[in-house]
Parts: structure tokens; C-alpha cells; sequence
């Protein structure tokens, strides 16, 4: 066996240690972990929009901008407070006006780590990492930040100090820097207006015009109360002449009229 061979079985032998403690004895290192919170801040925005399509879960909403959303899947434990009372998708009418308002709360912390280990050095590689047997006898590696310092007997020192068999303690502080933002949705409604009422149409009612009161009638005999009224009634036509008429008076007329006519032309004769 060469002479350089005697020098790298234990270091081999010890790098397997280092893989297989690293990580079955993690849990052995006691860690202790705080949460300090800073000043929370709180924004408001607000959404309106009005309902113009209802079908199932499925809700479409135009925006104050104009723009149509759409909300194809709403759950049934979604709720809209419309005045005071919390309704689900099915009872969301179309007209129906909406208002969202969104408060984000953003809270900045400061989450400290806190890690204690006490155990005996078993192997030490200044300044990156050590080899602690721990006391349940088991080892564990561990990486030495920069600037760590162990405590030895009251006594810090640095990794270049550390020898096998030495008892150390070592405690390393975290502190990371985190934002947690958190949102509350709170949805209200109005209800649409009820369409208004059917105008009035007026109802044509005939009325027939009040008969006249009867005259009073003097008393008389029922032969004069009749009189009257029988000459008021004209009489009929009557259809054909009657058949006693005669022609004669016609046919003189026109006899009448020759004889003139005869006379008349003799005498322009003589005349002449």
C-alpha cells in the first residue's frame, strides 16, 4: 500500500460521515423561530358595474368603463348583500346594480430564526464547516457562516480554534424580511327598478240622451184629444188619376190654336 493511500482513507471515510449525518440528524438542532410584525397599510377600491345577462351561475357585467365581464362560473356560495340581505347567483336579476369593494391590507414582518447547537467537535474544515457529535452520539455537519463565532468553556473563538474533542455551542440568528398581503371582497346590490304601471286608457261609456218629461194634457173628450192628431197625418198620394176625366177640353184648346194660326197666315197674304 502506498504511503498517500494511509492519508486518504480517513478522509474519504469522513466525508461519508459528513453525506450521511447531514441529513439523517437535522432534527437534533434545536430552532426557535419569531414573528414581529410591522405597520399595516390599507388600500380601498371600488368596482360598479350593472347586471345586462343572467343565465345559471353564468353572470355578465358591464363595467363602469364600458367593458363586459364575464363570469361564466359563479359558485353558489357566492353572496351579494342587497339591502341587508345576502343573495345567491339564481336570485341576481338582470338592471341589477353591483358595487365591489376590494381592501387590500399589506403588513410588513420580521421573521427571526433563532438555531442552538451544543455538541463535541469530530472533525473541523476551518473556515466552511465542522463535524459535531451530537449528545445523542450521533454526528452532524454543519456550515460555518462568516464571522461565526463558538462558545468554548466562556470563550467565543472562530472556526481556525477549533479542535477535535472540544465541547462547543453555537447559536446562528436569522432574520429575513417578508410582505404579506391580504385582500377582503365585499359585493353589494340594488335591485332594478319595477316596471312601471300600464298607462291609463280611458273607457268610452254611451250614454243615451234623457228622455223628455210628457206634457202635461188638458182634460178633454177622447173625440177632440184625436182630432188633432188625425190632421196632422198628411195624406197619401194617391197612385193613378181618377178615370173620371175627360180629353175634350184638350182637343178645343188645339182647335183654337189652327184656327188663330190660319187666320193669321191669310192676313200676312193680303198684306203683301
Amino acid at each position: 500500500m502506498k504511503p498517500g493511500q494511509l492519508i486518504r482513507t480517513p478522509i474519504l471515510f469522513a466525508v461519508g460521515l459528513l453525506l450521511t449525518f447531514t441529513v439523517r440528524m437535522t432534527a437534533q438542532v434545536q430552532s426557535q423561530t419569531t414573528t414581529t410584525p410591522g405597520a399595516a397599510t390599507h388600500t380601498v377600491e371600488v368596482e360598479r358595474g350593472e347586471v345586462v345577462y343572467v343565465s345559471g351561475n353564468e353572470v355578465m357585467v358591464k363595467m363602469e368603463n364600458g367593458e363586459i365581464r364575464d363570469f361564466p362560473n359563479v359558485p353558489e356560495s357566492a353572496r351579494v348583500t342587497v339591502g341587508g340581505k345576502e343573495i345567491g347567483v339564481h336570485e341576481v336579476k338582470v338592471g341589477m346594480k353591483l358595487e365591489k369593494t376590494i381592501t387590500t391590507t399589506t403588513t410588513p414582518r420580521m421573521v427571526t430564526k433563532v438555531e442552538t447547537v451544543t455538541g463535541k467537535v469530530w472533525h473541523v474544515t476551518p473556515p466552511t464547516s465542522v463535524i459535531l457529535t451530537l449528545e445523542d452520539g450521533t454526528n452532524q455537519t454543519f456550515h460555518i457562516p462568516e464571522g461565526q463565532k463558538f462558545n468554548i468553556q466562556g470563550q467565543m473563538v472562530d472556526a481556525f480554534e477549533l479542535r477535535p474533542g472540544m465541547n462547543v455551542s453555537a447559536t446562528r440568528i436569522t432574520e429575513t424580511p417578508e410582505t404579506v398581503t391580504t385582500q377582503k371582497a365585499m359585493l353589494a346590490g340594488t335591485m332594478p327598478p319595477p316596471p312601471p304601471p300600464a298607462p291609463d286608457v280611458p273607457i268610452l261609456i254611451a250614454a243615451a240622451p234623457p228622455k223628455p218629461a210628457p206634457a202635461p194634457k188638458a182634460a178633454a173628450a177622447p173625440e177632440a184629444a184625436a182630432a188633432p192628431e188625425a190632421a196632422s197625418a198628411p195624406e197619401a198620394a194617391p197612385k193613378q188619376l181618377p178615370k173620371t176625366g175627360s180629353y175634350l177640353p184638350m182637343i178645343g184648346f188645339l182647335g183654337a190654336v189652327m184656327l188663330s194660326l190660319g187666320l193669321g197666315l191669310r192676313f200676312i197674304r193680303l198684306t203683301r
